[in-house]
This record gives structure tokens, sequence and C-alpha cells, in this order.
């Protein structure tokens, strides 16, 4: 996430997000910087409208909450569901006990 952080940063001041300056503020902040990670975020920011990005991501971000009561829903309907199940598969196992102990006397 660090990561992420130092190309926000540069960004955010106005600088290129190059290796160099990634490296440069993970170091600033006592990370240890992975050569490889930091060309993996370079090159996959390359040609990115960093901005256009933030925004989109500000715009999902607002709309999973709106969906989250919707799945919580949903989750509780499918366990009293599992709940009921289970209640009449109970209630068939104890008939079938009852019909077998029967046919002991």
């Amino acid at each position: 996430m660090e990561y992420v952080y130092s190309a926000l940063l540069l960004h955010a001041a106005g600088q290129d997000i190059d290796e160099d300056s990634v490296t440069s503020i993970l170091e600033a902040a006592g990370v240890d910087a992975d050569e490889a990670r930091v060309k993996a975020l370079v090159s996959a920011l390359d040609g990115v409208d960093v901005e256009e990005a933030i925004e989109s991501a500000a715009v999902t971000a607002a709309a999973a909450p709106a969906a989250a009561p919707a799945a919580a829903d949903e989750a509780a309907e499918a366990e009293e569901e599992e709940e009921e199940e289970e209640e009449e598969e109970e209630e068939v196992s104890e008939e079938e006990a009852a019909a077998g102990l029967g046919a002991l006397f």
C-alpha cells in the first residue's frame, strides 16, 4: 500500500512518478523499497490519468456502501432458509427414529 501512497504523494506534489522518486519517498519513510515492486508500479501507472483514476475510485467507493445493505439482507435470508432446512431434516430424522423403535415392540 505504501507504494501506491508514494505515487499519490508524487501526483499531489505535481512530480513525475518514476522509479527514483518512488524509491526516494519509500526510503524517506523508512521502507526498504523492493525494486521489482517499484518498477511494476511505475509501469502500471504509465499512461494512466491518476486524477481520473482517483475520481473513479471515489465514485466506486461511494456506491459500495449503498449495495451493502442489500447484500446483508440476502445473506440473512439465505441463513434463515438454511436453518429451516436443518429443522426439517431434524424432524424427519426424529420421525424415522420413532418408526424404527416402534418395530422393536
